[in-house]
């Protein structure tokens, strides 16, 4: 298992088994995150407070909810850090775990019934499961060339591919 958004690393599998972990790319830890709103913060309400020395107290509630607003924003943000998808085929079953903020849901295949399908409308490439009438989208954290090399290490475990 590995997180394809790394560099395309090589998959280790063998002809019946795959697995793969798709993840957000996050660039910043929570840790970090947390700093950079105390800075903003600092920096924003020393602003605030230097004019509202010269008499434009005003200010001080609208940066008072500008840092509200930012950490709104990093609140946000930092549910949807753990985001990942994982795609693992075996003993002829495909399985896709998603989790997006703190829920997480499983849906299950039979490998040999289900037809990736690429979407190329637009510019990116988007990739789809079918099977019996369900449909589910995988790789959405990943670039173009990500989905198009998940789609040819992918393909050849699935029934077919739909272009």
């Amino acid at each position: 298992m590995y997180n394809v958004a790394d560099n395309f690393p090589p998959i280790v599998a063998n002809d019946s088994d795959f697995s793969v972990t798709v993840r957000r790319n996050c660039s910043l830890s929570p840790r970090a995150l947390l700093l950079l709103l105390a800075a903003t913060a600092f920096v924003s309400f020393a602003i605030g407070v230097g004019f509202a020395l010269v008499g434009a107290w005003l200010i001080l509630p609208f940066a008072g909810l500008e840092i509200a607003a930012l950490a709104a924003a990093f609140f946000v943000n930092g549910r949807h850090a753990g985001d990942y998808e994982r795609i693992t085929v075996q003993d002829g079953k495909l399985q896709v775990e998603v989790r997006v903020a703190e829920a997480t849901h499983t849906h299950e295949f039979n490998a040999a019934w289900t037809r990736l399908c690429v979407d190329r409308a637009g510019g990116m490439p988007r990739l789809f499961l079918r099977s019996n009438g369900r449909e589910i989208e995988i790789a959405r954290h990943l670039t173009g060339a990500a989905r198009r090399f998940l789609a040819r290490e992918l393909a050849p475990r699935l029934g077919r591919v739909q272009q």
